[in-house]
């Protein structure tokens, strides 16, 4: 089968790192020697420069500002344009149309210094991804897919070699590497588990994926592969693990026996000891650090890797009259303040900084009954991706925009 084509301060246990780091990992060659070509490297093992060292400047944004012609309100220093909308040609004559229901999204530096942004579709039956590929101005060069025919793809994960983890968002959801420049066929990589998928993370010092679950009572998940090929973890066997948190935080990592779910127990029920989530979403790597969120009770968390912790970043219960609800997807910028995409509420993009205060950075008016989703920058710090999924008065077709300003310097 091919698939081608606030008033309340909360702080992080151990704080942020502070430093400067690479915000975007090398893309590298796929499974064909084509995509390794397309990809700039060989054998495997090839590169891209992902760009210098970037430094936040979330802090020095002023506060937001009226809606421009898109009904897009941003800080003073920022400017936003529509990049596609579902069911139109991003580049007129094509062929190639914007998919509906965009939502999770990342992006991968290319050897010409441009960039591709990926992004799902989280259509039943007929989903997928698609992608968009820009020139080193930003400039929007080229459209297609990545994959196709599979069932609501939400969200996913970027892996450090230069491959996008589409994740389905169904009751035996799979998982898909995808090769962002479209030449390679994507591989379901049943290993990391059979359930309703939401995200993805990497964490690069050990090698582990880390994955959330979109249900009411979803576990968080750890797949530890059986080693490295071609200087990559092999996603294709190893061990899917769930964590039971006791009362301090502490997590330990259980087996799950039937990973791929071929018996009559879902792959959450399979662990009677695995710790409940309510309503995995959005999940991202930074520093060590596994963060993620969970929309049934509007907290973000924080998996410290090296000391096997816990901890609740944020949680809108315990903040008076919060800004951020309805936490969804996640990016995180080069400083560690966690971007967090509302669905619904009043659709912003809100950044967790690093005291624990919140800042908004984006906000849609008129797309009642949509939410955010595709939340990621592109190599130069200086572009931010996100999506309305289902656009204006929530019913419009999805719309993908890039916002650029001096998130970074």
């Amino acid at each position: 089968m091919s698939h081608r084509t606030p008033t309340r301060r909360l702080f992080l246990e151990g704080g942020f790192a502070g430093l400067a780091t690479l915000l975007l990992e090398p893309l590298v060659g796929c499974s064909s020697d084509e995509a390794k070509e397309g990809a700039g490297g060989t054998g495997g093992a090839g590169s891209v420069d992902a760009g210098p060292f970037l430094q936040s400047n979330l802090a020095k944004l002023g506060p937001i500002g009226p809606a421009d012609e898109n009904g897009v309100r941003l800080p003073a220093e920022c400017t936003a344009r529509i990049v596609a909308q579902s069911g139109k040609e991003p580049i007129a004559g094509s062929g190639f149309s914007w998919h509906s229901a965009p939502d999770g999204g990342a992006t991968f530096a290319v050897p010409d210094g441009g960039f591709i942004y990926v992004s799902n579709s989280e259509l039943p039956i007929a989903g997928g991804a698609g992608a968009l590929r820009f020139d080193a101005k930003g400039e929007l060069v080229d459209g297609y897919s990545i994959l196709t025919n599979t069932n609501l793809n939400c969200a996913g994960g970027k892996m450090p070699w230069g491959t996008w983890l589409s994740c389905e968002e169904a009751g035996r959801g799979r998982v898909f590497e995808c090769d962002p420049t479209g030449k390679a066929d994507a591989e379901e990589r049943p290993a990391l588990g059979i359930f309703k998928h939401e995200g993805a993370a990497y964490d690069p010092e050990n090698h582990h994926v880390y994955l959330t679950e979109d249900e009411n009572d979803g576990c968080f998940y750890r797949f530890v592969p059986a080693g490295m090929k071609a200087g990559r973890a092999d996603l294709a066997s190893g061990k899917l693990e769930v964590a039971k948190v006791d009362g301090s935080g502490g997590v330990t990592w259980l087996a799950v026996p039937d990973p791929t779910f071929e018996g009559t127990k879902p792959t959450r029920e399979q662990v009677a000891d695995a710790t409940k989530f309510d309503g995995g979403e959005g999940i991202v790597h930074f520093a060590g650090v596994i963060y993620f969120s969970t929309k049934g009770d509007n907290r973000v968390w924080a998996y410290h890797v090296a000391t096997a912790k816990l901890s609740v970043l944020y949680d809108a219960a315990k903040v008076t009259s919060p800004v951020l609800q309805g936490v969804d997807a996640l990016a995180v910028t080069a400083g560690g303040e966690i971007l967090v995409a509302e669905d619904g509420d009043d659709m912003q993009v809100v950044a967790i900084m690093a005291d624990g205060s919140t800042k908004v950075l984006v906000q849609i008016d008129g797309h009642d009954g949509s939410e955010i989703t595709g939340l990621t920058f592109d190599p130069s710090g200086t572009r931010l991706f996100f999506s309305s999924q289902r656009g204006v008065g929530g019913n419009s077709g999805g719309i993908t925009y890039m916002v650029t300003g001096p998130f970074h310097v």
